[in-house]
Parts: C-alpha cells; structure tokens; sequence
C-alpha cells in the first residue's frame, strides 16, 4: 500500500517544476510513512510513500523498472493473484517477492491489455519510455484512489486530490456539475471532482496519455455481465466457494490482519472466515446511544469465534478530533458521517494490524439495502386508488420525527414521498441526500455532456431492482463508500481490503438473479442462506443497522455554534452557491424538532467546511 504521484512532460520543453515533487509527497505521507523513492527520467518523475504489508525489505521498494530502465511503476494498493503471474513469468529477473513487481513484465508482455488481468485493488502508474506514454489505471471496483491534472502540456497524478493543489497552476474552482451531483446523491460521481481542474481515473478503467492525446479504455463492464440461471443449492454452493477463496486470498500480507466487525451478518461471516486460518483481531465501534451502538452483538460475535476483541467509544470528543483530522487531511467533501466513527476505528485497529477486512460491497452486490424493499412495494403502493395514498400519505406525515439511526418513520416517509417517480429517479429520491432540487433538478444524469459512460446501458436493464443495484455499485460504492473507508484508514497508514469485491466473487454476484438476493421481506437472501452454515442464527437474522453517528442531535448541540457559523444566511448569500433561505428553512425546522433533516443538512456542513479549507473561499 502506497501513496503514489508524479509528473509527465508531453511537450518538447523539461518538466517546469520538478522540485514540487517533495512537497507533492508530503501531501500524501500519511499512505506510506515507511518508505520514500522517486525515479527521475528526462521527461517524467514518479514518487512513492510507501507503506510495507508485503516484502518489508527494501528490495521490494517502488517504482520499479524493467531491467532496460525505460519502464517505470508505481502502484497503490494489492495484487491478489500476484503469485500465478510470477509462476507464468518465471524467467523474469524479479528483485523482491513484491506482489505489486508482477505486474511489469505482465505488461511487457500484454502491453495496457494486462492490467484486465489482475486481480485486486489497485492504482496503477506506468511510465513507458519507448512511446512516451503515461498509463493510469484503478482496479474494478475502485477501491484505490487515482486523480490527475493537466497543467500546460504537463500531466500531473496522485493517489489524493491535495497533491495536486501544491501546484498553482491547478485553479481552485468549482465544478458545478460535480456539486449538483454532491447536493443530491453527498458525492461527485466519477470521473469528476469538486475541483474543475481536477479528475478522477474511472474505477475499471486504463487512461493512456501520450504525445498524440489521451485515450481511454474501459476494461470492466459490470452493467454487461449477464444473469446466471442456477439452481439454489448450486447457487449456494459457488458463493461459498468464492467466499473462501476470496478471504483466503486477501489474508495474505507480512503485517497481522484484523477484521472491522459491527455483528452483523457481512462483516460476522468475513471474521467466521479469516478465523480459520489463526487468531485474528476484531474491531467495533461504540456510542452512548444504544440505537447507535454496536458493542453487544460484536462482543457475542468475537467470543462466539474466539477473536481478540477490540472496542472504541465514538464520544462527542472523540468525532471532533475525527472530523478535524479527515477534514484538514483530505481535499475532498466526504459527506457521509460514518466517515468519523471509520477514522476512530481504524486509529485504534493501526496500534495492533496492518491490514483490516471490511465489509464494503455486500450491500450493493447482494441486496441488503431497505431501499430494494421499497421497490419491491412500490407497484404495489402505485395500484391503490388515489384518494388511499393521499390517506396514507396523511398518516405517514403525521409521525412524529425520530432521532435513531434509520427509524421507521424515516423510511416510510421516504418511500411516500417517492413511490410514484421513476425508478432510478425514485431510488435517487430515497437514497440521496434529500436536496435534490437544491441541485435545480435531476438534469445533471441525462445531459450528454455530464452522463457517466454506463448509463445508456443501465437504464436500458429491465430489470427494476438490477438497474438500482447497479446503479449502487457503479455509484455509491465506490464514490462514497470506499473512498470513506480508503481515506480515513489511510490517514492512519491502515490498509484495508473488501473481499466482497474480490474479482471473481463480484461477477458471480452480479450476475445473480434478484430473486436470490432480494426474496420477499428478505433482503441479501442467499448470503444469508450461506452465512447460516458458519455462524449462529441472531447474526444472520439480526436487523441490518450499518455504522452512523447520532449527527441530528450534534447539530442542535455540541457543533450548534459551528453550524450556525457555517450556515448564517449572510455567509451563503455572500458565496452564492446554496439558497440561504431554503438553508435556513431546513435548519429552522431541525432545530425546533418538527423535522429530523440531518441528512440534508451534513452534506451543507461539510460542504462549507471544505470550501473554507480547500477551495479558498
């Protein structure tokens, strides 16, 4: 695991500022304080923070070269299938037992075709001096960060977005398309950035850079992977199959591995698994607040299989330091405030393992999301006679507003509110932030200019519930979730790794039919079935909770004089980009209880902070 970044000249002119490298390093220390090389070559310069999880010895240190020194590598993140590719290039002069040196003589002889090979997370930057050419690439999934930057016939890259701002001719502006997509989903969507200057390298995607231009390949389809038709049992018995194999495979590292788990049923099933091979660590975080807390259920967990136990409390505290830390540390607006608890977590986790599994993908791949019910019912509630809805819509309005997690009042609200709109329009309503309109409308999906490459196919799927799930995956995935779990273990130098989206588990799963993933009132029904034969019963059937923090409450007291600072109505009309009156119509309503709207409102917090921060305003 590494912080990687650098800088390519593709005009007849040396690189302009190549001392920017130390400071560009700097930036992202925190992803590999071990180690620090950089290779300078006439027309590029690549840096690596390397942090040691397999092959400590130096020998094993990045960027690596062909023996020729004209191909150079760096590399963030893990090869899990590094160990067939050095059986199949035997010969090659290897000078560690790396899993990232692999890769160089895969692509010596595959060319950019290889990087569909291999299996892991990673971002890949390849520097070829024969053809002056620069390739940037991020695993399927999108589990490793990649962002790069064009700065004159320059192209600048790094594993994090601050990087890049050490440069000043990277403007700080904002991108307007990128902030409709954060008002209503919390998030940018790829290959997008808040920062117009700034993008992202697309999860499963390979951008080649040259003399002649940019090209850019996309070597995962996820959208086109098509329905497998299995019989239960058989079903049953290859996702087991690839479970074990999955965990088995991310196990592998030279530091110990711990495992996040909240007692339930997908981070219970990856300790269940990853015990078999020793004694590993376990991790849970806490509040005060049982509707919150996640102690108990991981504690029975941890005895049940004989783990060794670690806890954290998520005091008020304790998330200052946190959002302090992530928001200072990253150039990014993470709005998804189980951001905080992550970073607390992961900063106990670093004192005892080097490597945590986590449980990122399961919701997405096979249906563990409340919102797939609602679809489920959503026919059912668009057949009633109107003058129904509009009585049951009276009622659900009437419920009183709640403080828990995910209570029930919220979601049936949600699901009224949205039942009769499109599907995927539908789905945006439920699982975004509650702002869509903030955004003016839902234009940004359906303009030409700003649609991700994926999305003709997706809304071509017939399927209702597959076109959300994978609308999941290709979106909240890997734009929210892993890079929330990504930066705030990296700000602590801990790797973490999903064998959910392990490569061979995910096509499985993606191909699976709905109904083996949703089936009736049952979400994630076949993991479940499979989880029943390696864990106790309350783990497989407990309510799915999902880690968050009790943000309702810190707004009306600890943060209230920071968010009536960050959201005065002077301040927003001055900056013109969020209505001040519709602002302060939402918070007037939270803080008088009438309306739980914290949902909406920490996407505007953290906006606010990061634009004070990051974008110089």
């Amino acid at each position: 695991m590494c912080g990687i970044y650098g800088m390519v000249s593709f005009g007849r002119d040396p690189l302009r500022a190549p001392q920017v490298l130390d400071r560009m390093g700097e930036a992202v220390r925190h992803r590999g304080p071990d180690d620090r090389a950089t290779a300078i070559t006439p027309g590029a310069v690549i840096g690596v923070e390397r942090l040691r999880i397999t092959d400590p010895r130096p020998q094993a240190a990045q960027p690596f070269k062909d023996h020729a020194a004209r191909v150079w590598l760096a590399c963030n993140g893990a090869i899990y299938n590094a160990r067939r590719l050095r059986a199949r290039y035997a010969d090659y002069p290897y000078r560690s037992r790396s899993d990232i040196e692999p890769i160089l003589p895969l692509y010596l002889d595959r060319g950019p075709d290889g990087i569909a090979e291999l299996d892991g997370m990673f971002a890949i930057a390849l520097w070829d001096e024969r053809n002056r050419r620069l390739l940037l690439a991020r695993d399927r999934a999108g589990e490793k960060p990649l962002f790069w930057a064009r700065v004159g016939s320059e192209v600048w890259f790094a594993s994090e977005v601050q990087a890049l701002l050490v440069h000043p001719a990277v403007p700080r502006t904002l991108d307007r398309t990128a902030l409709d997509d954060y008002l209503t989903l919390g998030y940018a969507l790829e290959p997008r950035t808040m920062f117009g200057a700034i993008r992202k390298v697309e999860a499963g995607t390979v951008a080649a850079f040259s003399d002649g231009g940019e090209e850019t390949h996309r070597f995962w389809r996820p959208e086109a992977i098509p329905v497998l038709r299995l019989p239960q049992e058989e079903a049953a018995r290859r996702l087991e199959s690839h479970l074990e194999d999955a965990v088995a495979g991310q196990l592998q590292a030279d530091v110990p591995v711990g495992v996040f788990s909240s007692g339930g049923v997908d981070s219970s099933l990856l300790a269940a698994l990853a015990t078999r091979g020793g004694t590993v660590h376990t991790f849970t975080v806490g509040f005060s607040d049982p509707s919150y807390d996640e102690r108990m259920p991981a504690g029975r967990l941890a005895s049940a299989l004989g783990t060794t136990h670690h806890t954290v409390v998520a005091d008020e505290p304790g998330l200052r330091v946190a959002l302090d830390a992530l928001t200072r540390g990253t150039a990014e607006p993470i709005a998804d405030p189980a951001v905080l608890p992550t970073y607390l977590l992961a900063r106990t986790a670093r004192e005892h393992v080097g490597v945590v599994l986590s449980g990122e993908g399961a919701d997405e791949l096979f249906g563990g999301y409340p919102t797939y019910l609602g679809h489920a019912a959503a026919p059912w509630f668009g057949a009633l006679p109107e003058g129904v809805r509009r009585s049951v819509a009276r009622l659900v309005g009437a419920l009183p507003a709640s403080a828990g997690r995910v209570p029930l009042e919220f979601l049936l609200k949600r699901f009224v509110a949205g039942a009769l709109n499109e599907t995927l329009e539908r789905h945006v309503r439920w699982f975004g932030t509650g702002l869509l309109g903030e955004a003016d409308d839902w234009e940004p999906w359906h303009d030409s200019e700003a649609a991700p490459v994926w999305l003709e196919a997706l809304l071509a799927e017939p399927d209702p519930l597959r076109r959300v799930m994978l609308f999941d995956y290709l979106t909240y995935l890997r734009d929210n979730l892993l890079t929330k779990v990504d930066r705030a273990t990296m700000l602590v130098s801990l790797e973490a790794r999903a064998p959910y989206l392990d490569r061979a588990l995910t096509e499985f799963a993606l191909g699976l039919e709905t109904g083996y993933r949703v089936r009736g009132p049952t979400t994630k029904w076949l993991l479940k079935r499979v989880a029943r034969r390696r864990l106790p019963r309350r783990f497989v059937t407990r309510r799915k909770r999902g880690l968050s923090v009790p943000i309702g409450r810190w707004i009306n007291d600890a943060l209230r004089s920071d968010v009536d600072r960050l959201l005065a109505p002077a301040r927003l009309q001055a900056e013109g980009v969020l209505r001040a009156e519709r602002v302060g119509q939402l918070l007037s309503e939270h803080r008088s209880g009438r309306v739980n709207h914290a949902r909406a409102l920490w996407p505007l917090i953290i906006l606010q902070i990061w634009r004070e921060r990051w974008l110089g305003d």
